[in-house]
């Protein structure tokens, strides 16, 4: 398995468990309507750990272009690897969601709100405005870069080891990001990774679901730029304290 093929499927697993959960809670007639943010949150946190399980060893599971590019500001990673990083990320979000529309089409067609359906797909602000919604993404991705980044100073000490999430160990992962839903996802939805909200987004775009309405583009870019730029403080305040 290489890091392209690796970074694709872990990307897609991701999305597959994390878009999931968010279609059996929201849609209608599904085992698991309503049944909450914390079950959404608990299921995010556990996607990472299963995507960092199976992407790990082969391309240190960034699965998420925050990673790729915080880590390589951080001077941990090549950035002559980053494009390939992110164009593998973009298309495992896409093909995790789409395998999600799949599975849950019968639940799509009998569900009317299209703000409903969306949202399995992509985040939406709780409070339309761009600067505090910006300053959301880009904070709870300073969290995860932040710490990130110490985990891995704490766990490399040979030249041969990947650097990025599967350096972790995929459990402190999943608490992680559990814990930056629990506490700063409620304004956003916690995007915190560009690919995971517009790679479902464009899927949103191009799939026949029944009834769906707009993909929401004037807000696309606060999910993109705001985790870049959260990964980007992260790195270089770490530079500056290392």
């Amino acid at each position: 398995m290489t890091p392209f093929i690796s970074e694709i499927i872990g990307t897609a697993i991701l999305i597959l468990l994390g878009g999931g959960v968010v279609a059996n809670v929201v849609l209608n007639k599904t085992k698991g309507n309503s049944s909450g943010w914390m079950v959404i949150t608990t299921a995010w946190g556990l996607a990472v750990y299963v995507a960092v399980v199976i992407a790990g060893p082969y391309s240190g599971a960034h699965i998420n272009p925050a990673v790729s590019i915080g880590l390589a500001v951080a001077g941990k990673f090549p950035w002559e690897d980053v494009p390939m990083y992110v164009l593998a990320q973009m298309l495992g979000a896409m093909l995790g969601s789409l395998i999600v529309y799949v599975m849950y089409k019968d639940h799509f067609d009998v569900t009317d709100d299209k703000e409903t359906k969306r949202a399995v797909f992509c985040t939406a602000p709780a409070i339309r405005n761009s600067f505090s919604n910006l300053f959301s993404e880009a904070i709870g991705t300073f969290v995860l870069i932040f710490t990130i980044l110490y985990f891995t100073d704490a766990t490399i000490n040979d030249t041969e080891t990947v650097v990025g999430l599967g350096s972790l160990g995929a459990l402190p992962v999943a608490f992680l990001v559990w814990a930056i839903g629990l506490s700063l996802g409620g304004t956003t939805g916690y995007a915190i990774n560009p690919a995971r909200d517009l790679g479902p987004r464009i899927m949103h775009a191009i799939l026949p679901i029944k009834g769906k309405g707009s993909n929401d583009w004037s807000y696309s870019w606060i999910p993109v730029l705001g985790p870049i730029l959260g990964a980007a403080l992260a790195a270089l305040l770490m530079l500056a304290l290392s």
